[in-house]
């Protein structure tokens, strides 16, 4: 096919990914933070929480946007999907998000099981973007002329 380059649309996904990146550093601090209140019996600031949830919506709509570039580009350029572990793994990242803004908003005193679980998606989460980033330079290098 003769297609338009697809430079700008890979421009906007390698931003994406760093600011999502970067809002999953910020996400570990704050929440970090609000563990070690917790742990310590300190009272946490009233600003806190607030900050981590938007971050956390910041960084679901930044995989969300990843995965739309994601799946336009490749079928764009490839015309099918699927050439890489670049796929699985966004895939993956973008369902870890999601369980983890989900179980986020279950943590009570009445749900003991959801901090948990928040916890441990996370830190599935952080080898999953790990890997999805690793797999995604391999995946630019196709793109790039």
């Amino acid at each position: 096919m003769n297609l338009p380059s697809f430079i700008w649309l890979w421009r906007i996904a390698a931003w994406s990914m760093g600011l999502a990146m970067t809002a999953y550093v910020l996400l570990s601090v704050t929440g970090g933070i609000m563990w070690y209140g917790r742990r310590a019996r300190k009272p946490r600031p009233q600003w806190l929480r607030p900050l981590h949830y938007s971050l956390g919506g910041i960084f679901v709509m930044l995989l969300l946007i990843l995965l739309s570039i994601g799946i336009i580009g490749t079928l764009g350029h490839f015309g099918t999907l699927g050439h890489s572990l670049h796929l699985p793994l966004g895939l993956s990242v973008v369902t870890l998000g999601i369980i983890s803004a989900w179980s986020a908003t279950q943590i009570s005193p009445q749900r003991s099981w959801a901090r948990p679980v928040h916890l441990g998606v996370n830190i599935i989460l952080c080898l999953n973007l790990i890997g999805v980033g690793l797999s995604g330079w391999g995946v630019v290098q196709k793109y790039l002329p």
